[in-house]
């Protein structure tokens, strides 16, 4: 039954698990961490991995474009497999419960274990990456196209709102560690990663106590693997037939690329073009993850006024205007009013993308095959954009030049989106419509 609404919080609570390991681990504190330790013997930035000598933040950088590079290519199989086997929310369990492991072993990074670190972060973001796809997945199955953009923004601002109090608690034990037995820096940042390991699968248990289990095909011959090609074949076949759908993803690949850099470099901007210290740029990330959740839920009610595209490309318009400011922003108390805009543009950009989607794919029960390729189009964009923004920096040698780049890629992905008519809901009208 759909929009049973402890089945709706379930879900919801996956992104609460979740999401503390993209603030945590890929944003705020481990990041701190490893290029105060991954150093060489000297004390030096360029280490030894795998006998290769590389700099510490150029290693971090690739770790997390290999790893999202490596799901991408995993997930639709993944997916196709789940779908033809029922086995969908066992594939997300196997997901989640590998990066969280993962994670949970960064506890014994130190300098003389950079490599197993290393490894280590590396699988937790294909465990964290890759269960994301079968739970946005889920959408569809638990909820009506009516109600997908506020679950949607529901999830999402669960999410913000998680990875926010258990990043308060470790930054407390950081800076107060007198109150913990004066336990070390390094060992208060070795605790928070662990932390994130534990809150991850505790909290994904009530997820996976309340979603359904996937529908099993009927009999075929052959193996799973076999037999998952053929699935992966006929999602893609039917997208050919979809053209909104193969729209939307052309355009979102556009305008994420964009979004997922300016979340990505945001701090480092502050931090290397501002100069701002640690402290301003804690407070960003605190600044960024609250006010995106009235973001989300602002974009869900403006997209039930006028429709999902205008929604869409509203958010895209302000995302021009960030870029164009963040060009010439200077000061410190500019940077905090920019972040806050980032933040309220951000919750409602990747909440409504997530909805929209699911109202343009057909109602089916192959939902986490539709959705492996919603996820490679978000993580070839963001490997892409991540490039494109540090090579044009590389050759002019200034981040503000790179983000005229992103502004290039907010207008095409705005242009983009005008091909796709903006309605609240799309199956009634649009289902069997080719539009030119």
């Amino acid at each position: 039954m759909k929009n049973n609404p402890r089945t709706l919080t379930a879900w919801t609570f996956y992104d609460w698990a979740n999401s503390v390991h993209s603030l945590v681990i890929v944003s705020s504190i481990f990041p701190v961490y490893f290029s105060a330790t991954a150093l060489n013997s000297e004390g030096g930035p360029v280490i030894n991995f795998l006998g290769l000598s590389i700099k510490n933040s150029v290693l971090f950088s690739y770790t997390i474009s290999a790893a999202f590079l490596f799901t991408a290519l995993l997930s639709p199989l993944c997916t196709a497999i789940a779908d033809y086997s029922g086995k969908k929310k066992t594939f997300m369990k196997v997901f989640c419960y590998t990066g969280a492991i993962s994670c949970s072993l960064l506890y014994f990074f130190t300098k003389e274990t950079t490599t197993f670190a290393v490894i280590c972060f590396w699988i937790s973001l294909i465990g964290w990456s890759g269960s994301i796809v079968f739970y946005n997945s889920y959408l569809p199955d638990i909820a009506t196209e009516d109600q997908y953009d506020r679950v949607s923004a529901r999830g999402f601002s669960m999410g913000y709102l998680g990875s926010v109090l258990l990043m308060v608690v470790n930054l407390l034990v950081i800076l107060k560690r007198e109150w913990f037995g004066n336990i070390s820096e390094a060992m208060a940042s070795r605790i928070a990663f662990l932390t994130v390991g534990l809150w991850w699968v505790g909290f994904a248990q009530i997820p996976f106590s309340r979603l359904p289990d996937g529908t099993k095909k009927a009999a075929q011959s052959g193996n799973y693997l076999l037999n998952g090609f053929k699935e992966l074949r006929h999602v893609w076949n039917d997208l050919q037939e979809r053209p909104l759908a193969k729209r939307f993803l052309v355009s979102f690949f556009v305008y994420n690329m964009a979004v997922q850099t300016v979340m990505y470099v945001a701090t480092i901007f502050g931090s290397d073009e501002l100069r701002l210290p640690g402290q301003s740029l804690i407070i960003t990330i605190l600044l960024i993850q609250l006010v995106a959740i009235p973001g989300a839920y602002g974009f869900s009610r403006l997209s039930g006024i006028i429709g999902n595209t205008y929604a869409l490309m509203t958010a895209v318009l302000i995302w021009i205007g960030i870029c164009a400011a963040a060009y010439y922003v200077q000061t410190e108390s500019q940077f905090f009013v920019l972040a806050g805009v980032v933040g309220l543009v951000m919750g409602g950009i990747q909440s409504l993308s997530r909805s929209t989607y699911s109202k343009l794919i057909p109602a089916t029960t192959d939902t986490a095959s539709y959705f492996s390729f919603y996820d490679v189009t978000e993580k070839t964009s963001i490997v892409l954009g991540t490039l494109v923004y540090g090579l044009i920096e590389q050759i002019t040698g200034s981040m503000r030049n790179s983000i005229l780049a992103l502004l290039v890629l907010f207008v095409i992905g705005f242009v983009l989106l005008w091909r796709i008519p903006s309605q609240k809901v799309y199956h009634t009208h649009l289902e069997t419509e080719e539009v030119l």
